[in-house]
């Protein structure tokens, strides 16, 4: 079973990572609009958990995801990035995929993947999410990086590893004691997260087996409340 780090706070990259990382700094930003990147979600998790990790989501706070990819894509054409050895790359990406939103599915953005440096990566900008009374179509918009760390599904999936800074961020306060002690809880009241998008409750099961951590009482608690139970049963037969 995987444990976490003598230091939670520091994750070890791969000479290939640092490589990408670095050159996904040098992308110039438009001018008097500077981003910040940061890795999203099951990335640093996982690499907090001594676990390699593919899944590199790349999270935006002045731009789209599409527009960053844009820039990426342009910048490559302009000054590819070098191959061991210091040779500059030949195989560069020529364009992007865009990946439409789908609520129906729990996918509220839309998000730009392509492949660079031998890794697939998505870009998506940092987002809030709110949701009317009765409705589980929340309205999205551009948010900050601890308001999209709070509307995630799970506080270990809430970190952030802020590539100028080379550190982990913890915008919920809890993702990294609840990744310390392998605890499944959500970063708002549980009750009303499962009722915003009950799915949530199933990917709570799946995450605790794969992962091999124990729900918190309220997330066992929330899965015994009627409303709860009839909204997954009708997200299900969606």
């Amino acid at each position: 079973m995987s444990s976490l780090a003598a230091e939670p706070t520091a994750i070890s990259l791969t000479p290939l990572e640092s490589s990408l990382f670095a050159y996904l700094l040098t992308v110039p930003s438009p001018p008097g609009s500077p981003w910040t990147l940061r890795v999203a979600g099951g990335w640093v998790r996982d690499k907090l958990l001594g676990h390699d990790s593919s899944d590199i989501d790349i999270a935006l706070d002045t731009c789209t995801g599409v527009a960053f990819a844009e820039r990426v894509v342009e910048h490559v054409e302009r000054c590819p990035p070098k191959e061991e050895g210091g040779e500059r790359n030949s195989k560069k990406p020529k364009t992007f995929a865009t990946i439409q939103s789908n609520p129906s599915q729990s996918k509220h953005l839309e998000t730009a993947t392509l492949n660079l440096m031998g890794l697939s990566l998505d870009f998506v900008n940092l987002r809030s999410e709110e949701y009317a009374e009765g409705s589980r179509i929340p309205e999205v918009k551009f948010g900050t990086a601890k308001a999209d760390a709070l509307r995630r599904d799970f506080t270990v999936n809430a970190l952030f590893y802020n590539l100028s800074t080379s550190s982990i961020e913890d915008f919920t306060s809890s993702g990294l004691a609840d990744l310390r002690s392998k605890t499944l809880r959500t970063p708002l009241p549980t009750t009303e997260t499962f009722l915003d998008d009950p799915l949530r409750l199933l990917r709570a099961v799946r995450f605790s087996t794969r992962l091999g951590f124990a729900l918190h009482p309220d997330i066992s608690a929330a899965a015994r409340d009627p409303d709860v139970r009839r909204g997954l049963k009708e997200k299900v037969r969606e």
